[in-house]
């Protein structure tokens, strides 16, 4: 009997590791797609918004789950920059830190390395660049690419192919990205193929309207000369020829649109969605035979968050879905991994016993009084007003000795700010939440993305299933 169990368990070490052996390599192309701040509670609230309570977002129709830590090297709660920094690299680094080792300092002392958009980070003794998934699937002869809403030199995109000791030094990451500016990122090789976003005024000198660069530099130009189709409007974007190969695409001085704006055709605005920066990225990197690696991030999950304006975060999220679903309708899962993740939470949190069906954007009913009088009956708090389904920890606004009567108001305008717990003061002041966020993953190699497990442990299952 022991040597039979003896040899039954070798035969289940063998067929384990055989089958480690197949997983490996599995995925020749992967999309990490990546909703800054998309918490559960957000997430929850968007599938409700769009699809009511029984409904699904397309991310949530995804073959594996799980639950994701987000702490960084010196914080309980992290800022984008370590924890989309954890996801690229595998490494545990501190706040305002991308893409270095986990002995570097964003600070000297309580002053950050940073003069305006400028890095002033020592050139020595302050960490080194670790490797990036972007840089590694680029040496591996993949095309590489990242797509975002927000400036392309912001936190999240910078993550991936920049390596700076304090995020917000912009000027220097743009720099980073394109051959020939003198800063160039050499592990790049011969450059991200796909970069499109926002901010173009860190790549145009400040002696030019909007321009933030003080080194006199035109990087735009140099990216044409590097061989770059360069496009600045939606319009343009929508004109690209079948043949691109290299593109980059900076649609706004800033941040893109919120979707809720952007797809108002009485705004007139000429930015590309991000399902359509996301369809182009995908039909430029997939010519590669080698395979790809893509990076899409719905940045302005996070921004709207912290403004404490729910409706805009919800509507970047479906946005963000669709993207998703955009890229699942694009790709063929036997070679294609795609993961869908959080960098952290926030504060917004769901409460109340609202009846089924009640707007997640309304206000809380009084489920009892609701079912015997066959109509809405609000709820009301201790102070016998009524609150919103959607509320926040903590955030900006006016400080109030007594709260705003929401009877009347309606909750659901674009410009509704929903309530906070903690006033900290000035507007966008809300935090990030500390919690736990998902992950969902489908495609070749996704086998291991279940259970709950640190977010520099995702690195590794993304490595392994390119085989890297």
């Amino acid at each position: 009997m022991k040597t039979h169990f003896k040899t039954c368990a070798a035969a289940i070490a063998l067929i384990g590791a055989a089958s480690s052996a197949l997983a490996a390599g599995e995925a020749t192309n992967v999309i990490f797609f990546l909703g800054d701040g998309m918490g559960p509670t957000t997430v929850t609230a968007s599938r409700i918004y769009k699809y009511g309570e029984a409904g699904a977002l397309t991310m949530e129709s995804l073959k594996r789950t799980a639950r994701i830590k987000t702490y960084s090297n010196d914080a309980q709660t992290t800022d984008s920059a370590p924890s989309m920094a954890a996801y690229m690299t595998g490494l545990k680094m501190n706040n305002e830190v991308l893409s270095m080792s986990a002995d570097t300092k964003a600070y000297n002392g309580t002053t950050p390395y940073v003069s305006g958009a400028n890095s002033t980070c020592p050139g020595t003794g302050n960490g080194t660049a670790v490797p990036t998934l972007l840089e590694l699937a680029k040496a591996a002869g993949k095309s590489v690419g990242a797509v975002t809403t927000t400036r392309v030199t912001h936190a999240t995109p910078a993550a991936t192919y920049a390596h700076i000791c304090h995020r917000d030094g912009e000027n220097d990451i743009a720099a980073q990205f394109v051959p020939g500016s003198g800063k160039y990122n050499a592990a790049l090789g011969t450059g991200v193929d796909v970069l499109l976003g926002g901010g173009w005024r860190f790549f145009v000198p400040n002696t030019v309207s909007g321009g933030s660069r003080t080194d006199g530099q035109d990087l735009t130009a140099k990216l044409v000369g590097a061989g770059y189709t360069y496009v600045n409007s939606g319009t343009a974007f929508k004109a690209l020829p079948a043949s691109t190969t290299k593109l980059v695409g900076l649609f706004n001085r800033d941040h893109l649109n919120y979707e809720l704006d952007r797809a108002k055709p009485a705004n007139a605005i000429d930015e590309p969605s991000l399902a359509d920066m996301t369809q182009k990225a995908i039909e430029i990197l997939q010519k590669n035979g080698k395979g790809y690696f893509l990076m899409v991030e719905g940045g302005r999950i996070d921004h709207a968050l912290h403004g404490t304006n729910a409706k805009r975060a919800l509507e970047d999220t479906i946005a963000f879905d669709d993207a998703i679903k955009r890229a699942l309708g694009m790709v063929d899962l036997k070679n294609t991994l795609i993961v869908v993740t959080a960098d952290h939470d926030h504060t917004m949190t769901f409460n109340g016993y609202a009846h089924k069906g009640n707007p997640i954007l309304g206000k809380v009913t009084d489920i009892k009084q609701t079912t015997v009088q066959k109509t809405p009956v609000l709820a009301k708090a201790a102070d016998n007003l009524p609150y919103t389904a959607l509320v926040f920890g903590n955030g900006g606004g006016p400080r109030k000795a007594v709260r705003d009567d929401l009877t009347n108001v309606d909750t659901a305008d674009d410009n509704y700010l929903q309530e906070v717990g903690v006033n900290l003061g000035s507007a966008g002041s809300e935090t990030h939440g500390g919690g736990d966020v998902m992950l969902f993953s489908t495609g070749a190699g996704n086998a291991g993305f279940k259970g709950t497990m640190v977010n520099t442990k995702v690195f590794g299952l993304v490595k392994s299933a390119m085989g890297l």
